[in-house]
């Protein structure tokens, strides 16, 4: 008797399921299957529809989609993402429906309205590895969509997974986590109601490369200024900066930064005289919202920052008071020299790297030279050297030095969000004072809580505190959506790593140390990180592979030079016996 043929046939397939689900389910069972089958009915299944997607099975919090177009499955995930992310917006953390999506492309076979094979099992890994509201897909897939669709892909590399005898290729879809656009009808993007925007980097027009930290910094001004505005989420410098030097289509970048306005602009130095020009660009519509130029002489360069501000604010809003203009409005020095040694030292702070932190520091020592009270280098140079000590560079008076500096720049600039967040992690880190630390990295989020920077900073204080991990991973989380593309997200990957970590979510804090790792190859935090998930997890090869690679890096380490300063004796206490079990140095 003939045996019976087995369909089989070519099919993109798309995972998906509940990040937490079962915590969700142990705090409010019927009010979480209450917004699952919401989420359904409201937004799932009809783009699955739209897209002409079919679902194969549903397994409580998750599912098996199948489609014929690989594009139309990419389409449909990202459209469920930015749906979910605007239904959760005005939602607490604790409460929201987020799902993880993974797809791949592949044969399958089918029998009885279900399918299986490697084409199946690949899509359910990749789910697996994506963050609550992303999406992972196949390098296949990313091969055959990157030409046809408008987002971009980050590559992640090859992904060893559970039960699959290769690596996967895999990409993760740049999709914005912030204000979570949707196309009307009428193909116009619209966001919550609370308007946001990215600043572009400035074209640099002086004719001089030398002259690109005046630009930039100049943006870093004017996006400072208008992340003091409450009702204006504005996406954070690192991220709009990923821009810098491409020729790029402000459609695009409103649909991956998930903002509708985009102001660009260009500087141009000469001599004594500065000229800005600006322009504010609705990002859907492409329609040039306002226009200007400003011109003026060095002496005046902060009142030409503050016209810039003021005019984009608007004309996004015309009702603004401008006392709203005003709080938000900083002189940082007077002392143009020193804003200019600033503006270098945080050029090359960005390259996180030990030659930058170096250069860094000369500059910030002069501009404090110039400007004995300039209370925002004082509080940077503080900060950048508990970077130093992190990765193993620090020097035995760094200490006293960042505490010494620290506490002069709150005296000086208590007002100042930055100088706030910055002194709270110096407090922290070097005087192991938690309590004052949270008091101002709080005051901080207060004067501006829509910064990423003061975000991170004031997490990872919370962190440190271990009294409220869900506060860190809610704040991490935040800064991650207003900077969705920052090449720094490594750290606020290794922040949420160790805050899941101190909540007892060993999978949550080994995947998100993976994540920092992924980010930022050489960043030796992450690395403890994963060595405590991989230890509790009694994974302990991986646990010893990690341990390695962070000697390699940091070939200094000793455990009580490297212990953070984790207020939790139990905790501390765990970490310093895991770093032990594998035998690196006391």
């Amino acid at each position: 008797m003939a045996e019976a043929r087995v369909e089989r046939r070519l099919a993109a397939i798309l995972a998906a399921d509940v990040a937490g689900y079962s915590k969700l389910m142990g705090v409010d069972e019927e009010g979480t299957l209450a917004a699952l089958k919401a989420s359904r009915r409201e937004i799932i299944d009809p783009k699955i529809a739209e897209h002409r997607g079919r679902i194969v099975k549903t397994t409580g919090d998750g599912m098996l989609v199948e489609f014929v177009s690989v594009v139309d499955a990419v389409r449909c995930a990202v459209d469920i993402q930015r749906g979910m992310a605007e239904r959760n917006f005005e939602v607490p953390t604790e409460k929201r429906i987020e799902f993880r999506i993974g797809i791949n492309v592949g044969d399958i076979i089918s029998d009885d309205n279900d399918i299986y094979g490697d084409g199946v099992n690949v899509a359910a890994r990749l789910e697996a590895l994506a963050d609550p509201g992303g999406i992972m897909v196949s390098r296949t897939v990313h091969d055959q969509v990157r030409d046809k669709l408008s987002f971009g892909f980050e590559d992640m590399g090859e992904q060893t997974v559970k039960n699959i005898a290769r690596p996967i290729g895999v990409h993760r879809v740049q999709i914005s986590e912030l204000a979570a656009p949707a196309v009307t009808k009428s193909g116009v993007v619209t966001s919550s109601s609370r308007p946001s925007i990215a600043v572009l980097p400035f074209v640099n027009m002086s004719g001089d490369p030398e002259q690109e930290y005046f630009a930039d910094g100049i943006v870093e001004e004017i996006i400072t200024a208008l992340s003091h505005m409450r009702w204006l989420s504005v996406i954070a410098r690192n991220s709009s900066f990923t821009y810098k030097g491409r020729n790029v289509d402000v459609k695009q970048v409103g649909r991956e930064l998930g903002v509708r306005y985009v102001l660009e602009g260009s500087v141009r130095k000469a001599g004594n005289r500065v000229r800005i020009t600006g322009q504010l660009i609705e990002a859907a519509t492409q329609h040039h919202i306002w226009a200007d130029r400003f011109e003026g002489s060095l002496e005046d360069v902060f009142a030409l920052q503050d016209r810039v501000t003021e005019s984009v604010v608007g004309a996004i809003e015309p009702s603004l008071r401008k006392a709203e203009i005003l709080r938000g409005r900083a002189k940082p020095t007077e002392n143009l020299d020193a804003y200019d040694c600033y503006l270098r030292a945080v050029a090359a702070l960005y390259e996180l790297t030990l030659e930058g932190h170096e250069v860094a520091e000369t500059y910030l020592k002069r501009a404090i030279e110039l400007d004995p009270h300039y209370a925002s280098a004082k509080a940077r140079y503080a900060y950048s050297l508990i970077f130093r000590r992190v990765q193993g560079w620090a020097r035995p008076e760094d200490g006293a030095t960042a505490l010494a500096i620290a506490r002069e720049a709150l005296s000086e600039g208590g007002d100042d969000p930055l100088v706030l967040a910055r002194v709270a992690m110096t407090l922290t880190y070097f005087a192991r004072d938690n309590e004052q630390a949270v008091v101002l990295a709080d005051r901080a989020i207060d004067l501006d809580p829509n910064s990423a920077e003061v975000l991170i900073m004031s997490a990872w204080v919370h962190c440190f505190n271990c009294v409220d991990p869900d506060k860190s991973i809610d704040q991490f989380t935040r800064a991650m959506r207003l900077s969705p593309r920052d090449p720094d997200t490594g750290r606020a990957c290794a922040g949420l790593a160790f805050a899941n970590l101190i909540a007892a979510r060993d999978e949550e804090g080994l995947r998100w140390s993976q994540r920092a790792l992924n980010e930022v190859p050489h960043l030796t935090v992450a690395h403890r990180a994963q060595i405590l998930a991989l230890v509790r997890m009694k994974r302990i090869d991986e646990a010893r592979d990690t341990a390695r690679r962070m000697m390699e890096i940091d070939p200094d380490f000793t455990i009580t030079t490297r212990m953070p300063p984790y207020r939790d004796p139990i905790f501390r206490k765990e970490l310093h016996a895991a770093l032990q079990k594998l035998g690196l140095p006391e």
